[in-house]
């Protein structure tokens, strides 16, 4: 396990509109604003042919094979993320949402890119002091937080 601790920061509320491309509209914003490192919660509606990725194609295989789902349809979203930078200070979401339409949700990982149907409300709470960045992992191809303030060997 590895650790950092910081504070709450600024608190932005955000609605995305008909269209705009996530996670790249969540991204560009917190580069604008300044923002490194954030807590994200979604709702909304999300467009038509939206792709998550939704597993690996086998659990087993390094690096491993992302699965990618396409939504038919419109579909109700809810999701919780978080928002880190990577290497270059170049801020990356990482966000899973479910995403219903009917009886049937199918739940993954935004990073293909979703649309927004109408409108997405984000709140993007801003985390201050905390010593985390993405780096990406050699074996899995994964864009993995690294927190440098500490670590704690599990038993």
């Amino acid at each position: 396990m590895q650790y950092t601790e910081g504070q709450i920061g600024r608190v932005f509320a955000i609605r995305l509109e008909h269209g705009d491309p996530m996670p790249q509209a969540l991204e560009d914003f917190a580069a604008e604003k300044g923002v490194r490192s954030g807590l994200v919660i979604l709702v909304g509606g999300v467009e038509d042919g939206s792709r998550l990725v939704v597993g690996p194609e086998d659990g087993e295989s390094l690096p491993p094979v992302p699965q990618v789902g396409t939504l038919k349809g419109v579909h109700e979203a809810a999701g919780v993320g978080t928002l880190f930078p990577d290497e270059s200070g170049k801020p990356v979401l990482h966000l899973h949402a479910a995403c219903g339409r009917g009886e049937k949700t199918v739940t993954g990982c935004i990073r293909a890119g979703i649309v927004t149907w109408h409108v997405l409300e984000v709140l993007l709470v801003e985390l201050t002091g905390l010593d985390a960045v993405r780096v990406a992992d050699p074996v899995t191809k994964f864009q993995l937080l690294r927190c440098s303030e500490g670590s704690r060997e599990q038993a």
